[in-house]
């Protein structure tokens, strides 16, 4: 399948591709003319009926590809062509897509622990960087039970301003502030910011029931001094 063919299947609107697969398919270990078939398929369904025929009329490329391409994705295990009985009580040949599945699942999980790793590695370096120093185990110890109960990134970094605003450079002390807005039901930075405004309102409104009410009262009309 060439780049004039491949383009010519994207204009006739027979493929639309999810760019999470575009991104990952090298993972499936085929090229990229199989996996354009592949995406083909997928868009047929989960178990679409087995017809080359229309595989080569729609896509536009000789019937010995379209076989060929068959033949790769089943023995890759990712499509599988089995036989089995209709509604209406006729045997059919279909197009089986769980290998598919279950190598994108793969895929997934294998990707979201690398952006774990990637974000645990980030946010130690965040935290040594505005320390100045290396953390010791049970810092880490500290961080990676924040990690574990999903904090975000962007809720520890604001956890970071807090202590430092403070002056306190103290993991404990993020800690404490990152208990007390889970509490409070705070898990993003906006939710913080939020929470600051109503605490600068707060300590605003509490300034002002403070002033003393002898002046506030004065009768500065009837001051004969």
């Amino acid at each position: 399948m060439k780049s004039a063919e491949l383009l010519s299947i994207f204009k006739q609107g027979h493929l639309v591709i999810p760019l999470y697969f575009l991104q990952q398919y090298k993972k499936f270990n085929i090229s990229l003319e199989e996996f354009v078939f592949l995406m083909y398929l997928y868009q047929l369904g989960d178990k679409s009926l087995f017809d080359p025929s229309k595989y080569q009329e729609e896509l536009n490329i000789d019937l010995s590809k379209v076989m060929e391409y068959i033949s790769k994705l089943t023995d890759k295990k990712l499509i599988e062509v089995d036989v089995v009985k209709n509604d209406k009580g006729l045997m059919e040949e279909v197009v089986l897509l769980d290998g598919f599945y279950r190598k994108l699942s793969l895929v997934m999980v294998e990707d979201n622990n690398e952006k774990s790793k990637e974000y645990q590695s980030n946010i130690f370096e965040v935290i040594e960087k505005e320390f100045g120093r290396t953390l010791s185990p049970i810092e880490y110890e500290i961080i990676k039970a924040w990690i574990d109960n999903d904090m975000s990134e962007e809720l520890i970094r604001e956890a970071i301003k807090e202590a430092t605003f403070s002056g306190v450079s103290n993991l404990r002390y993020i800690d404490k502030i990152l208990y007390e807005w889970g509490k409070l039901g705070i898990k993003t930075a906006k939710d913080v910011e939020k929470h600051r405004k109503k605490r600068a309102q707060r300590k605003e409104e509490e300034a002002d029931s403070n002033i003393d009410l002898d002046i506030v009262d004065w009768d500065w009309f009837d001051d004969d001094e």
